[in-house]
């Protein structure tokens, strides 16, 4: 049978989502508390990759297991993993349910304070002076303009395309937070952060909005902003398909 697991985790002490051979990785610590608990080795399958740093406030991973398992699991399961890595549901999937290739569309928060805070050290990007929300917000239309954003990919990285259908993009401001929402149906790697940098440029009055249209179109990444660091950035959302849900 086959299931998924929501869950959510602080990325702060983790190199990602994805097993790496000598780092602690969030996936790989999943792996062994169930494999604990289920007295067998276990493979989990994530919704996607996250960086280092990086967090996820909504998450699925998907498994096998010949075992009947409900609610129970999910509660021991948290009882084995750290503090920072939390289980919140468990559902009976159909056989063919797929975590990363079945996810409709993810959305990603990225947070930046102004004000220095301490309490939110490790979640938020902490960076001073005036920010042009309107200007920004008149990029993320420009962005919503386009499909191919190699411009804002990570280099030497494998994939066929560099296509993504951006469904939201805006900016909000919330006293000294500015935080940017975007969902897509696919994220290049490091593509939020690189485009977070690029729009703080454009909000520090460093580049215009309309200089995007010349980012996107030349495909280089060296054109495009810095990427803003990870500790800002938060998988929020993951959406599927009703229909790969068994009915309780």
């Amino acid at each position: 049978m086959r299931y998924f697991l929501k869950l959510a985790y602080n990325g702060t002490a983790y190199h990602g989502w994805q097993v790496q051979p000598g780092d602690v990785t969030v996936q790989d610590v999943l792996q062994k508390s169930m494999g604990l608990l289920l007295r067998k080795k276990m493979v989990v399958v994530g919704a996607g990759r996250t960086d280092t740093g990086v967090h996820a406030s909504e998450y699925f991973a998907h498994f096998d297991s010949e075992e009947t398992l409900n609610h129970d699991f999910a509660l021991r399961l948290n009882s084995l993993l750290p503090k920072d890595i939390a289980v919140y549901q468990i559902h009976q999937m159909t056989d063919e349910a797929h975590a990363r290739f079945d996810a409709l569309s993810r959305t990603y928060e990225y947070t930046i304070t102004t004000r220095k805070d301490p309490f939110l050290l490790d979640k938020a990007y902490y960076s001073w002076g005036k920010i042009d929300l309107a200007q920004m917000n008149q990029a993320a239309e420009i962005l919503k303009t386009y499909c191919d954003f190699e411009a804002f990919s990570k280099t030497k990285t494998t994939v066929n395309n560099y296509l993504c259908r951006i469904d939201e993009a805006n900016w909000r401001q919330e006293g000294e937070l500015f935080i940017f929402k975007i969902t897509a149906n696919r994220f290049l790697r490091n593509m939020v952060r690189a485009i977070v940098g690029t729009m703080l440029d454009i909000g520090r009055g460093k580049r215009t909005p309309e200089s995007l249209h010349e980012i996107i179109t030349s495909k280089n990444r060296l054109n495009a902003g810095a990427s803003a660091p990870a500790q800002g950035l938060s998988l929020i959302k993951i959406s599927y398909p009703e229909s790969i849900f068994r009915s309780q």
